[in-house]
């Protein structure tokens, strides 16, 4: 039998004016794994049981539905399973404390540092959900979670989300999923469409260390450029190509170029269409465009595909929130120096003329990032001095 205990909660347990507590015993049948919990999990998982805390060793009083007992007495914990009236007495491991979860990323991240941040994850579809969890696993801290839709079945083959999850909201479910791989993150919860909740937006934007957009469409990215501008903030934007064929990654600091000169000054890609009623509704597909037609338009990469793109955006973030700190991130701040990446997955439409990996040399190719610097576009909408957009969403859409 494996017993997990948290150090957090049995903590609090220890410091708090109760003696006894009756908590919950959660077992994954047929697997012999209990994890104990003072305090009910949001989304429970196998059977479900009595656990009593206790300061007292003597205190063994039976109650309804306990099988489980945990006693703390003078800093010594001896966990108990009733067993033919009397008590077996079980080894257990401890979910460690705040300081110690990610202690083994320490020498490569300073993740005293990274608790302290606050990131703003805009779209948890395939990029955002999978960008959540790797921050979250590295140890951040705070995270603003933006997003209206819902889990779809047309999501799973790239999300995180299970099929469990399908109908949830996505702020809900990737909460679950980042508090399962941090318990300690602090999470902000926004489903809300940021192209009709401006202010909210700003609100978001104004309170945080970094911004991931991770949105698909070109609307809501000028959208959250302006507000990135307004307030001064670095954002990291990133998105697939044609059935990910490829993608690119953008980012975003204060007094370099913004999203739109990025956009003016290389064209815009076609990108992605990831889903048939996000894309009529920005007009990416006519409305004039039968369903049939729709169906065949809607032809998203895999989940392999889109991997190294969120990666970089990842590793971007990481240098950026690091910053300034002594760790063995330190040396990519000398690498991620661009503020524009461009990734190719396979030889085909625009990259069909790229030369194949063996014997590329100097020539580009496939499965290898570029950098390059995209320079402030002249009479930019957003970030010009002397010209002002007013209302990016309504003049794009």
């Amino acid at each position: 039998m494996i017993v997990y205990l948290s150090q957090k909660e049995l903590d609090a347990f220890d410091q708090s004016k109760e003696d006894v507590l009756v908590g919950y015993a959660y077992e994954w049948e047929g697997e012999g794994v209990v994890h104990l919990h003072t305090q009910p999990l949001t989304h429970a998982f196998g059977q479900i049981s009595g656990c009593k805390f206790s300061k007292s060793a003597f205190c063994t009083d039976v109650v309804e539905d306990v099988r489980w007992l945990v006693f703390i007495d003078e800093g010594c914990i001896k966990v108990g399973l009733r067993v033919d009236g009397g008590i077996q007495y079980v080894g257990f491991q401890m979910i460690p404390s705040k300081e110690n979860l990610y202690s083994r990323s320490k020498g490569i991240l300073e993740v005293g540092v990274l608790q302290n941040k606050h990131v703003a994850i805009i779209g948890l579809g395939s990029f955002g959900s999978q960008i959540a969890i790797e921050l979250s696993k590295s140890g951040v801290g705070e995270f603003s979670f933006v997003d209206f839709d819902r889990v779809e079945l047309h999501n799973l083959a790239r999300h995180t989300c299970f099929i469990k999850d399908l109908g949830r909201l996505k702020t809900d479910a990737i909460e679950e999923a980042v508090l399962g791989k941090n318990p300690y993150a602090k999470i902000h919860k926004y489903p809300l469409d940021i192209s009709k909740n401006r202010m909210e937006l700003e609100t978001i934007v104004s309170h945080v260390d970094l911004v991931i957009c991770a949105t698909d469409n070109n609307p809501s990215r000028f959208v959250l450029s302006q507000a990135l501008f307004d307030f001064q903030k670095i954002g990291i934007f990133g998105r697939a190509f044609t059935r990910a064929e490829g993608g690119d990654v953008f980012v975003y600091r204060p007094g370099q170029a913004c999203y739109s000169c990025m956009v003016g000054n290389i064209g815009v890609a076609q990108e992605e269409i990831t889903n048939e009623a996000s894309a009529r509704q920005n007009g990416v597909i006519p409305a004039y465009v039968s369903a049939q037609d729709a169906d065949a338009m809607v032809q998203v990469g895999l989940s392999a595909d889109i991997e190294p793109i969120c990666n970089m955006m990842v590793k971007l973030a990481l240098v950026e929130l690091s910053k300034g700190e002594a760790s063995g991130i330190s040396c990519l701040e000398d690498e991620l120096v661009y503020n524009y990446y461009l990734w190719a997955n396979r030889r085909e439409r625009k990259f069909t003329n790229w030369h194949v990996l063996p014997g590329a040399g100097p020539m580009p190719t496939i499965m290898r990032w570029y950098g390059a610097h995209i320079s402030r576009r002249e009479g930019c909408a957003i970030c010009s001095d002397d010209e002002i957009l007013l209302d990016i969403g309504d003049n794009l859409e």
